[in-house]
């Protein structure tokens, strides 16, 4: 999995590159909580959870229809995403965790199409490295790690939120 800096960063920047009239910082925050939300699911390893279960990691949670319905459900219960262009952000959001874990180099893939399929997916490329869990991310591993997000993702992204800007604030043509 890549770092939860770099799943949070993939909605912050979508954010920024839209701006705050398309997307409002509250709802850009929410989309950075629920990009890092399905990662909870590593508290199935304490309950008896095996990794490769439906609800073990990188499984259920990490799927496009349960990103769907959790946002489906803030948007129920949060006015600010009451509409079908802040549900799909959220939708999103969420969606990217699973998506980005399908480009790391280890652990097993991503359960994407859950419930219809169990099968854990990578996509045909992995540059990302997998990041070490605990105080493992404090070393040689845990800089490879940083080092391929920053390379594969924040620069990337940081181009798509600078264009999004430059792109808002651009002069208008008087023609």
């Amino acid at each position: 999995m890549p770092t939860i800096f770099t799943h949070a960063i993939v909605p912050l920047a979508c954010a920024a590159a839209a701006g705050r009239g398309v997307i409002s910082p509250n709802l850009a925050v929410a989309g950075a909580v629920l990009a890092i939300l399905p990662d909870a699911d590593v508290i199935g390893f304490r309950l008896g959870i095996e990794y490769a279960d439906d609800w073990g990691h990188r499984g259920a949670t990490h799927s496009l229809v349960f990103a769907g319905l959790f946002a489906a459900a803030i948007s129920l219960v949060w006015r600010e995403a009451r509409s079908l262009s802040g549900w799909l952000f959220l939708a999103l959001s969420m969606a990217s965790h699973g998506l980005l874990d399908t480009l790391t180099d280890g652990g097993l893939g991503a359960a994407l199409w859950w419930p219809f399929s169990d099968a854990r997916i990578f996509a045909p490329e992995a540059p990302i490295r997998v990041s070490p869990i605990g105080t493992n991310f404090f070393s040689a591993r845990g800089l490879e790690t940083i080092l391929s997000e920053l390379l594969w993702i924040w620069v990337p992204l940081g181009f798509l939120a600078i264009s999004g800007w430059g792109v808002r604030h651009a002069p208008r043509s008087r023609f």
